[in-house]
């Protein structure tokens, strides 16, 4: 077995229940369309990865299409919970450097994921900072449960305040770099995935008209 481990936290695809902040402005089908190509590229992402995958979906198991996956369902009453579930599982079964990303990132790469790996071989955490001031991934070389309890959920000082306990508790950290994640219709707008995407452009024209 692997000693490393990457889980992507992904919601069950249906429509009106993803990317809702989204689709107020360009509608359920649209968001639905766009989640769903952020899934995919997320999976190309971890495909490649020579270490154990785990999908934990937010509701129920639907038919698992990503290869040499575990499937799971997230637990939990709030994000952190489930989070820290999810580590819990994967450090009780063995795992020693386990990274954790949504499923709503343009620009996440394989390298990324190796990198931050790579990082919690001398730090006890490191986070990837997205723009809007939380953190895309989360990863561990050994369980910390403080990192989850008590903090900002989908607050602008999410990663500040994690970080800032850390340092207070002296718990080594690292960080990589800052990609944005895609919430609302500015979010997609800024992206270099929207702006080459001239296809997806002229099908959300079409769809406001």
């Amino acid at each position: 077995m692997s000693k490393e481990l990457i889980i992507v936290f992904v919601k069950n695809a249906q429509l009106g229940k993803v990317k809702t902040r989204l689709a107020k402005t360009i509608g359920n089908k649209n968001a639905l369309f766009i989640y769903n190509t952020l899934v995919g590229i997320t999976k190309n992402a971890i495909n490649n990865l020579n270490i154990s995958k785990r999908i934990y979906f937010s509701e129920t198991i639907e038919n698992n299409t990503w290869p040499n996956t575990e499937a799971y369902v997230q637990n939990g009453n709030n994000l952190g919970q489930r989070m820290q579930n999810a580590f819990t599982e994967a450090f009780a079964d063995g795992y020693e450097r386990v990274v954790l990303i949504g499923s709503d990132l343009p620009d996440i790469n394989k390298s990324i994921i190796q990198n931050a790996l790579t990082k919690l071989e001398n730090n006890t955490c490191v986070f990837g900072p997205a723009d809007d001031g939380g953190y895309y991934l989360i990863g561990l070389s050994k369980m910390t449960p403080s990192v989850f309890k008590n903090k900002p959920w989908s607050q602008p000082n999410l990663l500040q305040e994690t970080t800032k306990e850390l340092q207070e508790n002296n718990i080594t950290f690292s960080t990589l770099e800052t990609l944005n994640d895609i919430d609302t219709f500015d979010d997609l707008k800024a992206s270099t995935f929207y702006k080459l995407n001239v296809e997806l452009q002229e099908k959300l024209k079409k769809q406001s008209c």
